[in-house]
């Protein structure tokens, strides 16, 4: 609890010396150049620097551009490169959201697909054994464009695209001994479930080295929300599909089915909201490698991170990438309550808390087959064990300045042992 404090402080501190204005109006450009300093149960701890830019013109709380940018690093191992921007104004009539993201982690965390591995936190990077069974290592590049136009009021069409790049392997974390200063692996990386897997077959030796992918986006979405960082009220609603062509000869292509409903009901004026989001995932045609199931597809990034579910952006409090499968749903519900208000540095700034609760499901099995001979049962018992519900709940703390800065910290606990002992992320935004 003392390190939540520490980093809460050290973070408002930041937040506060890196602004400033002449007055109460918040107008034109806004800047905000910070330490990253966050933390992660499932990445540890994060340090790098990262800006968010700002230009409200006269349109407070709304914004004419934004632009974010972060370089930065976990102490887990992570490391990452991101930008973003978000406008309403770049081609008239359209919104565009444009990002760009390089990460590589030398130890991504994967439980395996479905939920199906049961969690032994004895096997989880035990350096006396040498075993790190829920890992692999993992190169991505990360390219998104979409676009919003206008049907009627509140209703637009989405279009865009997106692309990646996977790069898969074996952990190959090194240190050196001591004594010989000679590098020694520390881990054993045939001891680990990725490799396992790749063993018996469960994923093809082109699958399981990584690859690109494309991704055509269309749909819609509707919205009445009042204001988009922290909402009072509205629905938010967005359909739409993800087609991944045949164009790099893997012999894969499918066509997904991404849908979400989130509503802010106010029951106390700019002072209590209860907000939900539901959700659903899902392959309805073709097939999918194993390493594109994990992403979660959203038109606007909240987080860098968009893997799933599991851990900060989907079912808080479960292990990260807990639940991987062909299809799945999943719920997220907390109580916004606005603590109080206060003006610092010519800026607008209040204090929110959020109780919270999180459940999620794989819906449908992915690759159950090759599953069924890797554990030795019938996809029908498997199918027994992978659909069930995992739920959490926990509590959040928020920090907002100007309606659209808002530091986070949360911590929530799974109900289910084997999806992990509790999870605190300290982080930007409300998740949803």
């Amino acid at each position: 609890m003392k390190k939540l404090y520490t980093i809460l402080i050290a973070l408002f501190a930041l937040c506060g010396a890196a602004y400033a204005g002449d007055d109460d109006r918040v107008e034109g450009w806004n800047f905000g150049v910070l330490p990253c300093v966050s933390y992660n149960s499932d990445l540890g701890f994060q340090y790098g620097i990262c800006a968010d830019i700002f230009n409200y013109a006269n349109l407070y709380p709304d914004y004419r551009q934004r632009m974010y940018v972060e370089a930065s690093r976990y102490t887990g191992g992570q490391t990452l490169l991101h930008g973003q921007f978000d406008s309403r104004y770049l081609i008239p009539g359209i919104r565009t959201t444009l990002s760009a993201s390089y990460q590589y982690d030398p130890m991504f965390l994967f439980y395996g697909l479905n939920g199906l591995e049961a969690y032994d936190k004895s096997r989880d990077a035990n350096q006396e054994t040498r075993e790190a069974r829920y890992a692999y290592r993992r190169g991505m590049v990360r390219v998104l464009a979409d676009f919003q136009g206008e049907i009627a009021p509140h209703l637009n069409w989405v279009g865009g695209l997106s692309y990646w790049y996977y790069k898969l392997g074996d952990i190959t974390l090194t240190k050196k001994d001591k004594e010989t200063k000679e590098p020694y692996e520390v881990y054993d990386p045939t001891k680990t479930l990725y490799h396992q897997m790749c063993e018996q077959n469960v994923f093809s030796d082109e699958e399981a080295t990584g690859g690109h992918r494309l991704e055509i986006k269309a749909g819609l979405v509707f919205d009445t929300r009042d204001n988009e960082s922290a909402p009072n009220r509205g629905l938010w609603a967005e359909a739409y599909f993800n087609g991944s062509p045949d164009i790099f000869g893997d012999g894969y292509k499918y066509l997904r089915l991404a849908a979400h409903l989130r509503q802010y009901l106010s029951l106390w004026p700019d002072r209590m909201v209860f907000a939900y989001h539901l959700a659903y995932q899902g392959v309805i045609a073709g097939q999918a490698p194993f390493y594109n199931q994990q992403n979660i597809s959203t038109l606007f990034l909240r987080q860098t991170c968009t893997d799933g579910l599991g851990g900060i952006n989907t079912v808080r409090g479960l292990l990260a990438q807990r639940l991987v499968g062909d299809s799945y749903a999943w719920i997220n519900s907390e109580l916004r309550i606005r603590l109080f208000d206060f003006k610092l540095i010519g800026q607008n700034w209040y204090v929110a808390a959020n109780p919270l609760f999180d459940a999620g499901m794989v819906t449908s099995l992915y690759k159950g087959e090759e599953l069924a001979a890797f554990y030795g049962k019938s996809v029908s018992d498997l199918q027994k064990e992978a659909l069930k519900l995992h739920c959490s709940a926990g509590a959040g703390l928020k920090l907002v300045m100007n309606t659209n800065f808002i530091v986070s910290a949360e911590w929530a606990k799974p109900f289910i042992k084997t999806d992990g002992d509790s999870a605190l992320y300290i982080a930007l935004n409300y998740i949803f």
